[in-house]
């Protein structure tokens, strides 16, 4: 079994953290294209399609030719809608971590490391949407395949609850998407509970009910 370490962010990180992430973040594109699939609207449209030329056509080859171009399409927009999710994610912070997680008083960033590699990621800081001490916000988690069920994302996990303890923050707030199967149940697993769902606000999520999960760990036992 491998060993590994978690630590710190440190400036000689950088290329690493992101490539760490780029890859975990791909991985979830089969899954989101499945779930594209899934949707009635995408089911019915392609139906339709399929249904209508050979109506019209008389031939198989038509519409099974249209509805393969089609499906390949949509491949190639989920491709797209996650390249801008990444790009998103650099410029909210993976271009320059130390700047933006770890220069502030309640924020942080640390990597999983085994054998000189960087393995996994996690980050936290203050949420947005909550005043004060209430939420500390955990961000960017990441675990490289080849180094899943060692007990990687747990520690990760851990690192954040601790932190936010020895801050006072009250409780760690985390958003996953609908198609992060893996990531719900480590959650789930280290005590997270589920709070809340919403559809992603982009027109193209709304259509394919492509929702937002919340969880929550409270750092403050009996806190309501």
């Amino acid at each position: 079994m491998a060993e590994f370490q978690i630590r710190r962010y440190r400036d000689e990180d950088q290329e690493a953290v992101k490539e760490t992430f780029i890859i975990a973040m791909s991985e979830h594109i089969p899954s989101a294209f499945l779930h594209m699939l899934r949707q009635p609207v995408v089911q019915a449209t392609l139906a339709c399609v399929f249904c209508t030329l050979l109506a019209s056509s008389g031939s198989m080859l038509l519409p099974v030719l249209a509805v393969t171009l089609i499906l390949a399409g949509a491949r190639q927009l989920v491709d797209y809608s996650f390249t801008l999710y990444i790009e998103a994610c650099h410029k909210g912070g993976l271009d320059c971590v130390r700047k933006a997680y770890m220069e502030g008083v309640d924020s942080c960033f640390w990597v999983a490391e085994s054998e000189g590699l960087v393995v996994g990621t996690v980050a936290c800081l203050p949420s947005r949407k909550h005043a004060g001490k209430e939420c500390l916000e955990l961000k960017r988690m990441a675990v490289r395949r080849s180094h899943r069920g060692l007990g990687i994302g747990k520690s990760l996990c851990r690192s954040v609850a601790e932190f936010g303890r020895d801050k006072g923050y009250r409780q760690v707030l985390l958003y996953t998407s609908v198609v992060q199967a893996d990531a719900q149940k480590l959650y789930e697993g280290v005590g997270y509970r589920r709070v809340g769902e919403s559809v992603v606000p982009e027109l193209l999520a709304k259509l394919l009910n492509f929702t937002l999960i919340e969880y929550r760990y409270k750092l403050i036992e009996g806190d309501g």
